[in-house]
């Protein structure tokens, strides 16, 4: 059985590695394909397209979620950061949604969106909401350089993933054979819906976090640009979520009495 990582291991030089070598390694895998490994991930992706698959300018954002990982990988192996306990906390599940991250696209690119690139995703998002669930409840202020370097990119990151991970499941039903028929539509609307809900409730649960809600909101614009353009149903679900999500991101914030979302990001 495996030993998991003690409390008193969370600073070891290993520990503080790990994050590093794995936001690296989230970045470079998706370069594969032009070496002659696998196919890019947008072809796998459009071969599978349903109608809550966000516009292809939506992707652009993993250049600022990669940027986000490697800023907060290189700040916590920082010797400075050695006994911080907000790091000590996030820093495994980190790790592991950066390995996951690596993994599907690796996986992904291979064999395309099959049930096991699901499985992959939905593995690397319960890494980053525990870590968000662990920044969320935080009792105390953060630091300014844990604001930017540590809050900003991990929230960020589980945001895109709730999303993703909503949409490959999607794709992996077309993917086998699952379309809905004439219910199709009917489907990924109440899908956007539940995943709107699901959203809520994390910004509930957390304060309401606005770089959580900014790129859920920015996802939500994306799938309205795209299956929202095709079919009105859709482009309803992307309003009610959008709804959700704010509404539940001011309550969020309202619940914050200490204003701690509010002055962690100054």
């Amino acid at each position: 059985m495996m030993n998991l990582p003690t409390q008193s291991s969370h600073s070891s030089t290993g520990a503080r590695a790990a994050p590093l070598i794995f936001a690296v390694l989230q970045i470079l895998t998706p370069i594969l394909p032009s070496l002659g490994v696998g196919q890019p991930i947008g072809d796998q992706s459009d071969s599978v397209r349903t109608l809550i698959t966000p516009a292809g300018w939506a992707f652009s954002i993993w250049g600022a979620l990669y940027t986000g990982s490697l800023v907060f990988a290189l700040f916590q192996a920082l010797p400075a950061q050695r006994h911080n306990r907000l790091l000590a906390k996030i820093r495994w599940p980190a790790a592991g949604a950066f390995l996951g991250n690596a993994l599907w696209a690796l996986y992904t690119q291979s064999f395309g969106l099959s049930v096991i690139s699901a499985l992959i995703i939905l593995v690397t998002l319960v890494c980053l909401l525990r870590i968000f669930r662990t920044i969320g409840t935080w009792p105390s202020r953060f630091t300014r350089a844990e604001s930017w370097c540590a809050v900003l990119p991990l929230s960020a990151l589980a945001s895109w993933l709730t999303v993703a991970s909503i949409v490959n499941i999607a794709a992996t039903l077309r993917f086998h054979g699952i379309e809905g028929g004439e219910s199709a539509t009917t489907i990924a609307s109440i899908v956007l819906v539940v995943g709107g809900g699901i959203a809520a409730i994390a910004l509930v649960s957390s304060r309401g976090s606005p770089p959580y809600a900014l790129v859920f909101l920015w996802a939500l614009s994306a799938i309205y640009a795209a299956g929202g353009q095709r079919a009105a149903p859709v482009a309803v679900a992307a309003g009610l979520a959008a709804i959700l999500v704010i509404g539940a991101a001011l309550m969020g914030l309202r619940r914050d009495r200490a204003g701690q979302w509010l002055s962690r990001a100054t």
